[in-house]
């Protein structure tokens, strides 16, 4: 999912974004509360309409946004971190302007119904990386009850509302948040609390954890996944949904992916490069430019050469996908592993 956190994909317009063929978008609860306010998406009828988008939108529940925002506040020295969690919800200043404010399960359940999100996330509670057992455990009981209230919140079938999985890196504590989860009978799930510092192995390793606990015939979603490799790694362990900052911020810095691997589109070496960013992708940016000229636009500071390496991530993700789908409809998933490995770190090795 291309993350369009306040209601647009960041350096793309609607019909570029489309020709990325995504299947569903995300948008952020905590971030369209503050700006432009439920007020105004209720005046709009809604994300869809507000945004004129027709396809399929997702929207996280800024739980993490609450605790991550608070905590790079901190550390930057701008604002005391303040963020209060109580059984009830939880309290904290707005990083817009500090005012403060407070998201109760019921009350984000009621946000997302008037942005009209067609997934639902709950509110939870996702505790950083480190974090202790007895941490951990609490955030999970938390997110159980939470999640009790936030069903029983929910006012439509129209909305799909997912449950999310917690317990940090602990085993036991992931098992018995899943299972308890899947008692609640949720439209989908998700695996929260992961991509969150730890090493990319403890993320597997979760994941080999919880996903066979999970139905089948539901969606299973890890949340905020991830690099190339981190998709075809969880796809592996049986993972259908991602969503993640990394190809639209990483284009924006000039880094974009290819099927031979990351590539640095400002590096001196493509100054004479005519050839297309990656030969075998059918986005617009590799139908119509060079590397050559996209690395004089980043040079030049055009924005130009945000939006069409934008672009190319996006098409890249949606390709990834795309692919994905058919190796596993045709049977074949492991040789495409095999193949996306080969290629994928063929860069590497050049100068």
């Amino acid at each position: 999912m291309p993350v369009g956190t306040q209601g647009t994909v960041k350096a793309v317009t609607k019909d570029q974004l489309l020709s990325t063929k995504p299947q569903i978008i995300l948008g952020n609860t905590y971030h369209l509360y503050l700006r432009p306010g439920i007020e105004v998406l209720e005046y709009f009828g809604g994300l869809h309409s507000f945004m004129n988008w027709e396809l399929p939108i997702l929207t996280d529940s800024g739980g993490f946004q609450v605790f991550s925002l608070a905590k790079e506040r901190s550390r930057e020295g701008k604002h005391k971190a303040e963020v209060i969690l109580t059984e009830e919800g939880v309290k904290f200043k707005s990083h817009l302007d500090g005012s403060w404010h407070f998201f109760t399960p019921e009350l984000v359940v009621h946000i997302q119904e008037i942005i009209g999100s067609d997934i639902m996330m709950p509110l939870d509670v996702c505790p950083p990386y480190p974090v202790s057992h007895t941490t951990a455990r609490d955030a999970v009981e938390k997110t159980l009850r939470w999640l009790e209230r936030s069903k029983k919140a929910k006012k439509n079938d129209r909305q799909a509302l997912f449950g999310i999985v917690q317990g940090s890196v602990y085993p036991d504590l992931r098992k018995e948040s899943a299972l308890r989860t899947v008692e609640m009978d949720m439209d989908g799930y998700s695996i929260g609390g992961l991509s969150v510092g730890e090493p990319a192995q403890l993320m597997y390793e979760m994941t080999e954890v919880v996903v066979p606990l999970l139905p089948e015939n539901k969606p299973r979603y890890l949340m905020g996944v991830g690099t190339p490799e981190n998709i075809v790694e969880s796809v592996d362990r049986g993972v259908d949904m991602f969503d993640c900052v990394m190809p639209t911020r990483n284009a924006r810095n000039g880094t974009l992916f290819t099927t031979y691997g990351r590539l640095n589109i400002k590096a001196a070496k493509h100054r004479f490069s005519d050839i297309p960013v990656d030969e075998e992708c059918d986005c617009y940016t590799c139908r119509n430019f060079s590397r050559g000229y996209l690395r004089h636009l980043f040079n030049a500071g055009e924005i130009t050469g945000m939006t069409l390496a934008t672009i190319h991530n996006l098409r890249y993700y949606s390709r990834l996908m795309e692919d994905i789908r058919h190796a596993i409809g045709e049977g074949r998933f492991k040789e495409f592993k095999k193949e996306f490995y080969e290629k994928y770190n063929s860069l590497k090795n050049q100068p």
